[in-house]
């Protein structure tokens, strides 16, 4: 293909040529002959022959019966080129010059010789340089060559029939130039070509590996390999693979995995490629912090620290920090660790595995939040009968409290975050089991928080009745229920306070004041308090009877009742009762009349003192005799001159009387003995009108002076005997 356009551009020269000598009609320069021809170069072959006269250039065509090559020249020699290797060609020239082209000369023929070997070479190892090569056409033998590309030392040559050819005991890391080249049958060498390889490294020697534990990477240094462009650190476990590379002498790998055993290795690396990766570094990193770290308070005050074992570990170390800063820790080599723990704290923990390479990276840090803390003071400043009011410090680690009353049955409770509680709607005189529990949102509730019995105080009791005895004591009836009470019962009224006691359902209220009204309530009492006092009971006694009474004989048939006032009393009722009949008089005030009353009787004098609600006291006075009666049948009777004998019958009873005569000249009065019923006057006045009355003495020595009064007139002259005229009646009375 090479030949076709010199081949184009030689027939168009032809062409102008022969058009000129057509044109001009002048003679051709003469043609040359070819001294000899020869091939130095697989692609091209050299001509030589004699300068013709007249030509200015030349055209050499070479020819292999498949293509023809031409190539212009100036002058000889003059080597055609693109030619094929190891191929014959037929050689001619023509001379070219003003006046044309001449003939081709006489053929020469010659034979390209063998083409270069293609070269692949490398290194196999750091002392040896394999070269490989194709075939070459029509070759019998090779001759390869070896030196360093500086030129220093020795050469090497080989001849072989073989495509392949390994150099040994070279120099690592050393750059060497490789030549090589073909020949024929009859030793004519081919084309030579040249390149140049490097031997491999050698493995670098001393590894060192420093481990840096806090920061999971190793550091590996070497000693420098002649050759040597860069290295690379392979660190290899189980599961992974971690490199590094670098120019220098030292390369650091990093994100190492801890518990993990590593082998690391370090290979050198030029153009040749690398080295053999030295003996392999066992590297064991730190044990890894243990997982799952498992934290139990049992019993409360003891922290048991648990984990799993971890692989390449010696031993471990746990720490423990509580919030106020505290830390403790314990070594060991086995898995679980105990600790002192404090309700209300929250810990801290972690743990560190240790082994040569150092400590562990930090884990997981866990926190463990202890129970709350009991409270410690509960104290019940108010127990009722149906409420507990209870107090106590705060304590560390609550954020609320729950306070929880239990009786057997029913559980009465309150949650507050204050460190108080009051529990109501609780039953009277009934013992509770009361917990104040600690809770936080953490933890939940202290469940080991202890209980206080408290019993409530007791029931208040029901006033069923107030009762009055024969001896007129109050009796207060009550219902309860409450077990072991004292019972106090208080009567209030504007006269005092009046107490009584008892442990059973009744007690006896004396001595209370008459007339008076008090409000009686029970209140219970017992080690627990006192109840609420029961309702109160309205309580009146009777009213007081009044201090004296006085009985007034008004008429024979009529007395008037008079009395003092009695406390309480509204109305009053007045009686007079004899073997034979009754008197009486209910009033609002205080004295009553009574009539029809039997002269000369002895009569029970009661009187009633009734309140406004209707009670009534019966007062008991002495008792009363009615006044004797009016005598009847008086009669007057002239003694003498001067002298009068009164004379009257007695009707019924014995009595005391007393004779009075009302006259202008005087008052005259006279008394019989005892059991007479007649009375002598003398030097008593005649010639006067005298009222006479004869009266009968009550024991009190009173003269009673209801009895009708007669008028007598009392002549001087008649008979000094006989009856004295009876004149009338006086003032409407006879």
């Amino acid at each position: 293909m090479a030949g076709r356009p010199k081949k184009s551009l030689s027939l168009i020269g032809f062409s102008l040529i022969c058009l000129q000598m057509v044109a001009s009609a002048k003679t051709a320069p003469e043609i040359p002959t070819i001294d000899q021809a020869y091939s130095k170069i697989s692609n091209s072959i050299t001509v030589e022959w004699a300068t013709v006269p007249g030509a200015t250039s030349y055209l050499l065509t070479a020819e292999d019966g498949d293509t023809v090559i031409e190539t212009m020249v100036a002058n000889s020699p003059g080597t055609v080129t693109g030619l094929k290797a190891a191929t014959l060609y037929q050689i001619t020239v023509r001379s070219i010059g003003a006046t044309g082209r001449s003939q081709a000369s006489p053929p020469k023929h010659a034979k390209t010789v063998l083409a270069a070997p293609v070269l692949e070479v490398h290194s196999p190892s750091p002392d040896s340089i394999l070269v490989r090569w194709e075939a070459v056409y029509t070759a019998v033998g090779f001759s390869v060559s070896i030196m360093r590309a500086n030129g220093l030392g020795r050469i090497w040559k080989e001849n072989t029939t073989n495509t392949t050819l390994t150099f040994t005991s070279l120099d690592s890391g050393t750059l060497y130039t490789i030549k090589a080249y073909a020949w024929n049958a009859n030793g004519t060498p081919g084309d030579d070509s040249t390149c140049n390889q490097r031997t491999s490294p050698r493995a670098p020697a001393n590894i060192q590996v420093s481990f840096d534990s806090g920061a999971l990477e190793a550091s590996v240094s070497w000693a420098p390999t002649e050759g040597a462009f860069n290295y690379t650190v392979t660190a290899v476990s189980d599961s992974s693979e971690l490199s590094c590379s670098t120019t220098f002498s030292s390369c650091t790998i990093t994100s190492l995995q801890c518990g993990t055993e590593y082998l690391i290795s370090v290979s050198a690396c030029n153009d040749a490629g690398y080295s053999r990766s030295t003996p392999a570094v066992t590297l064991r990193t730190v044990a890894c912090a243990p997982g799952r770290v498992t934290i139990q308070e049992d019993p409360p005050g003891h922290l048991s620290v648990s984990w799993p074992n971890v692989d390449l570990s010696d031993y471990y170390v746990a720490f423990v920090k509580s919030d106020d800063g505290l830390e403790v820790h314990c070594n060991t080599s086995l898995t679980q660790c105990n600790f002192f723990s404090e309700c209300g704290f929250t810990y801290f923990i972690s743990v560190f595995a240790y082994n040569k390479a150092g400590q562990s990276p930090l884990g997981d840090v866990f926190n463990y939040t202890t129970a709350p803390c009991c409270p410690s003071d509960v104290n019940p400043v108010l127990v009722s009968s149906d409420r507990v009011e209870i107090v106590w410090s705060p304590v560390r680690g609550a954020e609320l409290y729950e306070t929880k009353a239990v009786d057997g049955l029913n559980t009465v409770e309150c949650n507050d975050t204050a460190p108080a509680c009051t529990l109501s709607a609780l039953e009277c005189d009934t013992k509770y089991n009361i917990t104040v529990y600690s809770f936080s949102e953490v933890r939940g509730s202290n469940t080991s928080c202890t209980s206080q019995l408290i019993t409530t105080a007791p029931c208040s009791p029901e006033i069923k009745n107030i009762s009055k005895d024969a001896f007129s004591t109050l009796n207060v009836h009550w219902r309860s229920s409450n077990d072991d009470a004292t019972y106090t019962v208080t009567a209030r009224g504007e006269k005092g306070l009046y107490r009584c006691r008892s442990t059973g359902e009744s007690c006896s209220l004396g001595d209370l004041p008459c007339g008076s009204v008090f409000s009686v309530t029970a209140v219970a009492k017992t080690q627990a308090g006192r109840s609420l006092p029961s309702y109160s009971v309205p309580l009146e006694t009777v009213p007081c009877c009044p201090a004296s009474l006085t009985v007034t004989q008004v008429t024979q048939s009529v007395v008037n009742m008079s009395w003092t006032v009695g406390t309480g009393a509204e109305t009053y009722m007045a009686v007079l009762e004899s073997h034979t009949r009754q008197s009486k008089c209910h009033t609002h005030q205080n004295h009553c009349l009574l009539g029809c009353i039997t002269c000369g009787v002895n009569y029970t004098v009661v009187l009633k003192a009734i309140s406004a609600t209707g009670l009534t006291a019966d007062c008991a006075y002495q008792s009363y005799s009615s006044s004797a009666c009016c005598p009847l049948g008086m009669k007057l009777y002239r003694l003498g001159p001067n002298g009068i004998r009164i004379y009257w019958q007695a009707t019924r009873g014995s009595a005391n009387y007393s004779t009075d005569l009302y006259g202008s000249k005087g008052i005259f009065t006279c008394a019989p003995s005892a059991g007479l019923s007649f009375c002598d006057i003398t030097e008593i006045p005649c010639g006067d009108v005298y009222t006479v009355m004869v009266s009968p003495v009550a024991e009190t020595g009173l003269k009673l002076t209801f009895c009708p009064k007669k008028i007598y007139s009392v002549t001087c002259s008649g008979s000094t005997l006989g009856m004295v005229i009876y004149r009338g009646k006086r003032n409407g009375e006879w």
